[in-house]
């Protein structure tokens, strides 16, 4: 059974999509973009950016009972992989032991400007 997961402490989807959805114990989270759930403001530069797209990710995980552990999977999108070392070391700070999976690609541009984008399965 497919349950939708909505949380005021991360950005609302802007488009016809749910911030997540767990299927048997499975989470999908959409793709998360660095906008400040308060005040949708996107700070600038790729680490302040990287770190508000974790925390969006984190109060998704926390909204559906689940936590960075059981993440299994990520898929990083960058408007510039000059930004993949920068990226990478916010990244491992909310994954310091065993790290999920993951692909990092280079787009030609997200949503509203943005410098990246990252999506998550997480699995109970």
């Amino acid at each position: 059974m497919k349950k939708i997961i909505s949380t005021p402490d991360a950005p609302a989807a802007i488009g016809p999509y749910s911030q997540a959805v767990e299927v048997n114990g499975t989470l999908y989270i959409s793709g998360q973009i660095p906008m400040n759930p308060s005040t949708k403001k996107i700070p600038g530069g790729i680490t302040a950016q990287a770190d508000q797209v974790m925390k969006n990710i984190e109060a998704i995980l926390k909204a559906a009972g689940f936590g960075f552990g059981e993440v299994v999977k990520s898929t990083c999108f960058l408007t510039d992989m000059a930004n993949f070392k920068a990226m990478n070391e916010v990244y491992g700070r909310y994954y310091e032991t065993n790290p999920p999976a993951r692909a990092a690609f280079a787009v030609k541009e997200l949503p509203l400007g943005v410098l990246i984008e990252i999506e998550t399965i997480a699995v109970k």
